[in-house]
C-alpha cells in the first residue's frame, strides 16, 4: 500500500513539475503604456540592451506621434527612477515654465474677470516652455546605456510611413473640446480628400520625423534653441490673444533632478515627485487611509469605498490650497505629511459624509486664498522596467486635448499655463499659492509612483493621466494592489471614484452589487461623467518569479514583457 501511495505521489509531483515547466515564465523586463506602438518602441530598445530610461525616451517619442491629444514633444512631464543597486528613487521635473513676460493678470479680461477656459486654452498665453524632452535628455545622460541618437529611429520611420488611426483618437476628435475647432487641428486630422478621419485611416507626419532627427542629433537644444524654437515663438505670438514667449525664455529652460519624496504606508515606502507635482496629494491620501481599516475591506465593500472617497476629499482640500511651485511660494510639505496631522484629519471621516471639508492647518502653512485652477486631463502615463531592475514611472502631458491646438514642426504645443489659478487672489487680496508668475511652474496633479518594501526593493510602479483626478486614480490603484491584494490588471480596472468637495464623480455601473446603495446610505451619491480624458492607469508589480503588468481598459494600452536578465 505504501508503495502505491509513494508511486502516486511521485506521479503527481512529476505532472506538477511538467505543468510548471510548460507554464509561461513571467518576463524580466516590461513596458506598460497607453498605445501598443509605444510599448513596442520601448521593448525594441530593451531588446537592444537599453536601460529603462533609454526605453522611456522611445516610448515618449512614439506617444507624442500616435496620441498627440495627450502628450508630446511640446509638453512636459515628471519622472521617477528606481536604481536597484542603491535602492534609491530619484525624481526628474520636466514641468513647463511661464515666460518672463507672464503676469498674474494674464488670464483676466480688462475688467478683471477671468477668461473662459476655451479663451485661455486657445490663446498664445497658455503655453509654457516645453520640458519633457529636456528632462528625458538630462535623465538619459544619468541612466542611459545606449546612445541618445539611436533612440528615435523606429518612431521616425513610423512618422514617415504612417500610423493607423484608432477608436480613441476618433472619440477625442468628435468631442466638444475647443481645440477641435482650432485651425491646426482641423488641418492635420483629415483624410487626403479632405473628409474627416475614420478608424483605420493612416496619418503620416514627415515634419514630426524631421523634428525627431534634429532631437536625435542635437538633444533638447533642438527644441529650445534654433529654428524650432523660433517657430514656437512665432506661433505663440499669433492671434487670438498672443503670448509673450521669447527665444530667451526657451533657451533658459532647465529640467530638475532631485531626491524623490518618499513616505511610509503601512509596511511599504511610497515615492513620488515633489512639488509642484501631484505626488504630495497621493501621499496625503495614503496618510489619511493609513488611519482607517480599508485594508480589511475590499472592492465589494461600500465602507472601503466610503473611506477612500472621504480620504480623497481631505487630500484635495489641502493639496489645492497649499501646494505650488516651491521655488516661488512656501509649500508646507512636512506639515502636510506629518503623521499626527494626518491622523487628526482622518478623524473627520466619520460614519456619514458631511459638507465639503475645509483645508487643514498643517505646521508651517502660510495663509493662501482659495484656488481657481481648471486642470483637464490631456495626459499619458507609463512604466518601464529593464532586465537589471531599473524602473521608470513617467507621467507626460500637453495639458488639455492637443494642448493649445497650435502645431509647430509636426507637434502640438502645450497649454500648461492654464494649470495656474485663473484668479490669482481671493476677494480679500490673499494670494493663491498657484497664481501665475514669470519663470514659475504651475502646480500639477501628475503622480508617477514607485513603491518599495522595507528593504528598499522594488514592489510596484503606477501612474495615470486624468488632470485633477490623477491622485484619485493613483490612490485607487495603490489601494487595490497593496491593501486589497489584487493583480495590477484588476487594480487598474477597478471603478474610478473622484471625490472633490461636494462632488462624487464615478462609474456607477462598474461597482459590485450593493456598493452604490451602501454609499448612498452614508451620504455619498455617485454621478457619472469624466469627460473625454479619464483614467489611463498603467503599472507593473514585481512578483517572485518576474514581472506582472496592468493596462487601463479605458484606453488602448497594453503591458508586455521581454528580455532575459
Amino acid at each position: 500500500m505504501r508503495l502505491v501511495v509513494s508511486l502516486a505521489l511521485c506521479l503527481a509531483l512529476g505532472a506538477a513539475a511538467r505543468a510548471d515547466a510548460t507554464a509561461p515564465a513571467r518576463p524580466k523586463a516590461m513596458v506598460a503604456a497607453a498605445n501598443p506602438a509605444a510599448v513596442e518602441a520601448g521593448l525594441a530598445v530593451l531588446r537592444r540592451g537599453g536601460s529603462a530610461l533609454d526605453a522611456a525616451v522611445a516610448v515618449q517619442a512614439t506617444l507624442g506621434l500616435v496620441e498627440p491629444q495627450s502628450s508630446g514633444l511640446g509638453g512636459g512631464a515628471f519622472l521617477t527612477w528606481y536604481d536597484p543597486k542603491t535602492r534609491k528613487v530619484t525624481a526628474y521635473d520636466g514641468r513647463e515654465t511661464a515666460p518672463a513676460g507672464a503676469t498674474k493678470a494674464m488670464f483676466l479680461h480688462a475688467d478683471g474677470k477671468p477668461m473662459s477656459y476655451a479663451e485661455a486654452v486657445l490663446s498664445g498665453r497658455s503655453a509654457g516652455a516645453p520640458g519633457a524632452i529636456a528632462m528625458l535628455h538630462l535623465a538619459q545622460k544619468d541612466h542611459g546605456k545606449l546612445a541618445w541618437s539611436s533612440l528615435f529611429d523606429d518612431t521616425e520611420k513610423l512618422a514617415e510611413d504612417g500610423f493607423l488611426v484608432g477608436p480613441r483618437m476618433i472619440h477625442v476628435l468628435t468631442s466638444p473640446a475647443p481645440q477641435n475647432k482650432a485651425p491646426d487641428v482641423l488641418a492635420y486630422f483629415k483624410a487626403p480628400d479632405g473628409s474627416p478621419l475614420k478608424v483605420g485611416d493612416h496619418i503620416k507626419n514627415p515634419a514630426y520625423a524631421a523634428t525627431l532627427r534634429k532631437i536625435a542629433a542635437e538633444g533638447s537644444d533642438a527644441l529650445l534653441k534654433g529654428k524650432i524654437a523660433s517657430d514656437i515663438v512665432a506661433r505663440l505670438s499669433q492671434e487670438p490673444t498672443p503670448g509673450t514667449m521669447t527665444l530667451a525664455d526657451l533657451a533658459a529652460y532647465q529640467p530638475h533632478g532631485s531626491e524623490a519624496l518618499c513616505r511610509p504606508y503601512r509596511v511599504w515606502t511610497v515615492c513620488v515627485p515633489p512639488p509642484p507635482a501631484g505626488g504630495t496629494a497621493t501621499l496625503i491620501g495614503l496618510g489619511v487611509l493609513e488611519n482607517t481599516d480599508i485594508a480589511s475591506r475590499g472592492p465589494a465593500d461600500p465602507v472601503g469605498w466610503y473611506e477612500l472617497a472621504q480620504a480623497e476629499r481631505l487630500m484635495y482640500a489641502d493639496d489645492l490650497r497649499y501646494v505650488a511651485d516651491p521655488a516661488f511660494v512656501k509649500t508646507p510639505v512636512e506639515g502636510l505629511l506629518d503623521r499626527t496631522y494626518l491622523a487628526d484629519r482622518a478623524r473627520l471621516i466619520g460614519d456619514h459624509a458631511g459638507p465639503a471639508p475645509e483645508p487643514g492647518h498643517p505646521a508651517g502653512a502660510p495663509k493662501y486664498g482659495p484656488d481657481a485652477t481648471k486642470e483637464p486631463g490631456g495626459t499619458s502615463s507609463f512604466v518601464v522596467v529593464d532586465r537589471w531592475g531599473n524602473v521608470v514611472a513617467m507621467t507626460t502631458t500637453v495639458e488639455s486635448l492637443f494642448g493649445d491646438g497650435r502645431m509647430v514642426d509636426g507637434f502640438f504645443l502645450n497649454n500648461q499655463l492654464t494649470d495656474f489659478s485663473f484668479d490669482p487672489s481671493n476677494k480679500d487680496g490673499t494670494p493663491a499659492a498657484n497664481a501665475v508668475g514669470p519663470g514659475k511652474r504651475p502646480r500639477s496633479s501628475m503622480s508617477p509612483t514607485i513603491i518599495l518594501d522595507k528593504q528598499g526593493k522594488f514592489v510596484a510602479a503606477i501612474g495615470s493621466p486624468g488632470g485633477l483626478a490623477i491622485p484619485s486614480f493613483v490612490l485607487k490603484g495603490i489601494v487595490g494592489v497593496l491593501d486589497w491584494k489584487m493583480t495590477m490588471q484588476e487594480a487598474v480596472a477597478l471603478p474610478n471614484l473622484v471625490a472633490l468637495g461636494d462632488s462624487y464623480i464615478s462609474e456607477p455601473a462598474k461597482f459590485a452589487p450593493g456598493v452604490i446603495e451602501g454609499l448612498a446610505a452614508k451620504g455619498v451619491v455617485l454621478h457619472s461623467g469624466y469627460g473625454v480624458e479619464d483614467s489611463g492607469l498603467h503599472g507593473v508589480i514585481a512578483r517572485v518569479d518576474g514581472l506582472e503588468g496592468g493596462a487601463d481598459p479605458r484606453r488602448e494600452g497594453v503591458a508586455r514583457g521581454c528580455c532575459e536578465p
